[in-house]
């Protein structure tokens, strides 16, 4: 089992964090291993909703299919992978951090099998890196919004 959870505060509202980082269109701008997102189902963005993801990872290149399973607008967002190497869970959360602060969270979840399996812990350390890279970017990308 994989289970990375990072965090970082924002100097923005949690309406307008949320409404960036909850938009798919945005993901290849602060997600450094996403390459293209394109929507499969109608915007604007609900259960339901399904986006095709283009990734590198270790070297590798990932396509794989979100479909969102849970969102609250300004509050949470969960996609799921439903086919893939590597079946995957991705939360946000947004809370308020005081003033004009935005806590987020990004979580992910899955569970490596067969090859996948020898490098879960390997996986890990280096999701938790790409991670803590990409809420830094998002961070600096918002902040500098005037």
């Amino acid at each position: 089992m994989v289970d990375v959870l990072t965090e970082i505060t924002i100097n923005r509202s949690c309406d307008q964090v949320s409404q960036y980082a909850a938009n798919p269109d945005h993901a290849p701008e602060w997600y450094a291993n996403i390459q293209s997102a394109e929507w499969q189902t109608p915007k604007p963005l609900k259960i339901g909703s399904k986006i095709a993801f283009k990734a590198a990872f270790l070297g590798k290149e990932l396509s794989y299919v979100y479909e969102i399973v849970e969102y609250e607008p300004s509050k949470k967002l969960v996609m799921r992978t439903a086919h893939g190497p590597f079946p995957m869970e991705t939360s946000y959360t947004w809370e308020s951090a005081g003033g004009q602060a935005t806590h987020m969270t990004l979580r992910n979840k899955g569970n490596p099998s067969g090859f996948s399996l020898i490098f879960a812990p390997f996986m890990s350390l280096m999701m938790k890196r790409a991670n803590n890279m990409d809420l830094k970017k998002i961070k600096a990308l918002l902040e500098k919004q005037s």
